[in-house]
């Protein structure tokens, strides 16, 4: 017997909002199958906001009201039977956060958690990153967003360690970021992994996704440190306008990409990582799938 339900993610991040709307499909006596419905990104870019003045516009305050309202109707067409809304770093540190949770509540209906850097960690590794972990290898998992980034050390299939930094593309844009902040990345994962002889970076984020696609890597999607720095070098070597006009990039992502690359490289560099891999999950996966496992 089949049973199809559909579930729903909202990602409220610091440079865009998402909405996924997933299949959940149950069958006697075989694995639960989760199959990807339709993806909705509204680049609202809330950080800009936040990371400068400390709160959240009203005009984009109207935005985000706008977008979640498109959200909740489409929720309704596809019939969503489960929803959970996510927000991370940018609510987190907004001072008008929790005022503008209840505006959404209230025109909307939709409820936000706003989660911190441990659970957000915890969300996407309830993802299927245990297909691409074999227990036999050491990983530095790296999720960029437009706040922070999250940190994880994976040995033997299992979090050994986890940390979130306040450092992220919307950040490095508008440089809100810190020589020190840098220093204290560097520091947790040179420490994390100086007792490995091989660390595989697993990158995490719509920028190491869209460079995957950029470079063609379909069946096999990784690429080495050299190849990752490369292709940094070539984009950092256009304009925006040339980023948007001749490879094709949305506005939202032309500016970001390049920053989102540093922190890979960088990543790669203090770890020693001769490889990054990239399964194309994130947070809004990892919501899915707890949201399933809760009900």
């Amino acid at each position: 017997m089949l049973t199809i339900e559909k579930y729903a993610a909202i990602d409220i991040g610091s440079n865009a909002i998402r909405l996924l709307v997933a299949n959940v499909i149950e069958q006697e006596d075989m694995p639960t199958l989760f199959r990807k419905n339709e993806l909705i990104r509204v680049p609202i870019r809330l950080g800009e906001d936040v990371f400068s003045k400390g709160k959240i516009s009203k005009k984009n305050i109207r935005r985000m009201t706008d977008a979640m309202l498109a959200f909740r109707l489409l929720m309704n067409a596809h019939q969503v039977k489960y929803y959970r809304a996510c927000a991370t770093s940018a609510m987190r540190e907004a001072s008008n956060g929790d005022k503008v949770v209840q505006i959404i509540k209230e025109k909307t209906t939709i409820a936000i958690e706003v989660i911190d850097g441990k659970e957000e960690a915890k969300i996407i590794a309830a993802t299927d990153l245990h297909s691409v972990i074999q227990k036999d290898r050491v990983y530095l998992y790296v999720d960029v967003g437009g706040g922070s980034t999250e940190c994880t050390i994976y040995d033997q299939g299992e979090t050994t360690a986890s940390k979130s930094f306040k450092i992220g593309t919307v950040r490095l844009l508008n440089n809100l970021v810190k020589d020190k902040e840098w220093k204290e990345v560097a520091r947790w994962i040179k420490k994390k992994t100086e007792n490995y002889d091989k660390i595989t970076v697993i990158g995490s984020g719509g920028n190491i996704n869209k460079v995957i696609k950029m470079k063609g890597k379909k069946s096999q999607k990784s690429l080495s440190y050299l190849n990752l720095l490369n292709f940094y070098e070539e984009l950092e070597e256009l304009s925006y306008d040339e980023r948007v006009v001749k490879l094709g990039l949305n506005p939202d992502r032309a500016d970001v990409i390049i920053p989102a690359l540093r922190i890979y490289l960088r990543a790669m560099k203090w770890s020693k990582a001769e490889h990054i891999i990239v399964p194309s999950i994130g947070l809004s996966d990892g919501i899915i799938k707890t949201l399933y496992r809760a009900k």
